[in-house]
């Protein structure tokens, strides 16, 4: 559960975080017999807690796809960001991934801790993966061969414009979107949706953890990888690095500033995704993490922090974004008072304001215009000063 201090401090949060520690709980038990997929699902315990959880909002089937759809990603993912695996060695591997799901023997030795064990016994993920359907299989082969010759071309390349920053992010995770839609679609449960709002879906997700994950990636060992545009960087320094230096702090808010709003403007697409699904468990499946990304991007504002620690939504309200997210109403609800937080953390002064205030108005004019807003109490309690504003509870 979260710490003692943040529950007696968010005593709303404690109902939420029984729920979700039985949710966990529940989640454990549901792990399969069969050696190989209980070695998927408990990997997916250890590689992402939070996803292991909302994945269980969908029926075997599925769930059984998603899952491995997942680790095959989740591995090729460890492949490429093992920065100590030599370039001729990586990209050969990156290329012919989506030839190696299909091998019963293949493993690879890279990443650590949990990834390590991933790789290393990457033969049961393979072994599950032979045991879905056809309309998956094909669906998962076709996105981890585009997402590898992707991420190859990437490595061989730096991320210069935004334009290359929106292809990047749509190899490592737009096609995620587009992947989940196609096993979505080949359940049977949903129309396949347009690849512009999948691939939206999956850049609002990427883009809030590029801009989240600043510090962790820039001191990585041995060498960082940085996926921050220079178009945007080098309107404020000189050097990436030079963002995380207390000297730099203004320039490094403004540039931090600068992300967000380049993120924001997926918000709308990733509405229009949302309010087309008509399963109720793969709406929650796909909600929860946008309303997380946009709770995620309205911390991250104009917070310096960004660039001291790890900044993140506490437990207490990722628990209670789980629990109550059940209807699209709940979805225009989260996006309207998230977008409000985020709107008054604006600076005037900012020389992205203009662009960001418009960018949240065009969302919150999407949410007024679902009529959700009149069905419920705003989920924001603004402290002073402003830039305290936080979310206390789903009502």
């Amino acid at each position: 559960m979260g710490s003692l201090g943040a529950i007696l401090k968010h005593p709303v949060d404690i109902y939420p975080l029984l729920k979700l520690k039985m949710a966990a709980k529940h989640a454990e038990k549901q792990i399969p017999p069969e050696p190989h997929w209980a070695f998927c699902y408990s990997m997916l315990c250890r590689v992402s807690r939070s996803f292991a959880l909302v994945i269980q909002q969908l029926d075997t089937e599925l769930r059984n796809a998603v899952c491995i759809f997942y680790l095959v990603l989740r591995a090729l993912d460890t492949v490429e960001d093992d920065t100590s695996i030599p370039t001729d060695v990586k990209v050969p591997i990156l290329i012919a991934f989506h030839r190696h799901i299909y091998d019963h023997d293949w493993h690879f030795s890279c990443g650590t801790k949990e990834y390590k064990v991933l790789m290393d016994q990457f033969h049961n993920v393979s072994n599950a993966f032979l045991e879905l359907g056809k309309g998956y299989q094909e669906a998962i082969e076709d996105i981890t061969k585009r997402m590898g010759a992707g991420m190859a071309k990437f490595i061989l390349k730096e991320v210069e414009s935004i334009d290359d920053y929106d292809e990047y992010c749509h190899y490592v995770a737009g096609l995620v979107g587009l992947g989940l839609s196609k096993l979505f679609h080949a359940s049977g449960l949903e129309d396949l949706a347009p690849d512009s709002l999948s691939n939206s879906m999956g850049l609002f997700l990427q883009k809030t953890n590029i801009i989240r994950d600043y510090l962790e990636d820039i001191n990585e060992i041995p060498k960082s990888r940085m996926f921050w545009p220079r178009e945007i960087w080098s309107k404020y320094v000189n050097k990436l690095e030079d963002l995380k230096y207390e000297e730099n702090s203004v320039k490094a808010v403004q540039c931090l500033n600068d992300m967000v709003t380049n993120a924001l403007i997926h918000m709308d697409d990733c509405l229009k995704y949302l309010s087309e699904l008509r399963d109720p468990a793969i709406f929650r499946f796909c909600a929860i993490p946008q309303i997380m990304a946009i709770g995620t991007l309205a911390l991250c504002h104009n917070n310096v922090n960004v660039f001291r620690g790890v900044v993140k939504m506490r437990r207490g309200l990722t628990a209670q974004v789980i629990h109550q997210t059940k209807t699209m109403d709940d979805v225009y609800g989260a996006f309207f008072d998230f977008s409000c937080m985020l709107k008054s953390k604006v600076d005037n002064s900012d020389p992205n304001a203009i662009k960001t205030l418009s960018r949240l108005e065009a969302a919150q004019k999407t949410c007024r215009e679902s009529g959700a807003l009149n069905k419920r109490k705003s989920y924001i309690i603004r402290n002073e000063p402003k830039y305290n504003s936080f979310l206390v509870s789903f009502c």
